[in-house]
């Protein structure tokens, strides 16, 4: 177990994504998009407000717009980190060698994930810093930033372990980049637009049920962080389907098992030639 957490692919691959100057570069403008953000948001909120001044719900406001563009961030960044894992390895003709090491599959992929997901963890903490501001004004509960926050993890581990996942499958790096893109636009915009379209049809017909909206909002991350502060969306979208269980529930469950699916596909197809080999011999 021990070997699996400390080992010379994980060490390798955390220097070489935290000591880099890209890893600066990218924490940087990752800080820059965000207060960017919000600065303008305070700025135009007591520009052209009726008082210059900042109230509690605008500083929920201005929370509820910063979580946003994380996600944003995050959905735009983890297919990038993680897509070219081990094509990009198979590409530089150095996966052979990998595979010649005492390090097995599970360790290997474990470790490729792992240090893309510290990266992305850095970022999400450095950014707290910015979150203070909103708890300078008011308006946010810290149990709403930890449960915003584990939103962020989860999709952000299902969505790497995908991209290591079409990076094993696929040989080409650029062809595991725009199918791990694709897969992540189709969970973030695709089912938000067939959520959307679907509860608009049976949002006016008060004995008309249909299971497909929380099958749909249940996949989207967007839908499932705005439920997180407004819980009224989730009520509606048990009314439109008749589900009782909770939204935030199925979400968790179905990311946690694109995860371990995702995962064991990469472990199983990391040597599959080699396993032929053994048994034929």
């Amino acid at each position: 177990m021990k070997s699996l957490w400390i080992n010379p692919v994980l060490n390798k691959e955390i220097k070489l994504r935290f000591r880099s100057f890209k890893g600066f570069l990218g924490v940087i403008f990752y800080l820059f998009a965000l207060g960017l953000v919000a600065l303008g948001f305070i700025i135009v909120s007591t520009m052209y407000g009726q008082a210059a001044i900042f109230r509690p719900e605008e500083s929920r406001m201005m929370f509820t717009v910063l979580s946003f563009v994380q996600m944003v961030l995050i959905l735009f960044m983890t297919p990038g980190l993680t897509s070219g894992a081990i094509s990009g390895e198979r590409e530089r003709q150095t996966l052979n060698i990998l595979l010649t090491t005492p390090q097995s599959s599970v360790t290997i992929i474990i470790s490729k994930l792992v240090s893309s997901i510290s990266y992305l963890l850095l970022m999400m903490i450095a950014s707290l810093p910015l979150y203070s501001i909103v708890f300078l004004f008011g308006g946010v509960s810290p149990s709403l930033l930890i449960s915003t926050f584990c939103i962020y993890l989860i999709t952000m581990i299902a969505i790497a372990s995908l991209g290591v996942m079409f990076s094993t499958l696929i040989r080409k790096t650029i062809i595991s980049t725009i199918v791990t893109y694709g897969v992540t636009v189709f969970l973030a915009g695709g089912t938000a637009f067939l959520t959307t379209i679907i509860g608009q049809l049976f949002m006016y017909q008060q004995y008309s049920q249909s299971i497909v909206p929380y099958l749909t909002a249940m996949f989207n991350p967007f839908f499932i962080l705005l439920s997180n502060f407004e819980s009224y969306l989730t009520d509606e979208i048990q009314r439109l389907s008749g589900i009782d269980f909770p939204l935030m529930a199925s979400f968790i469950i179905i990311y946690v098992l694109i995860s371990v699916l995702a995962i064991g596909i990469s472990i199983k197809k990391l040597r599959p030639r080699m396993k032929a080999q053994k048994r034929i011999g």
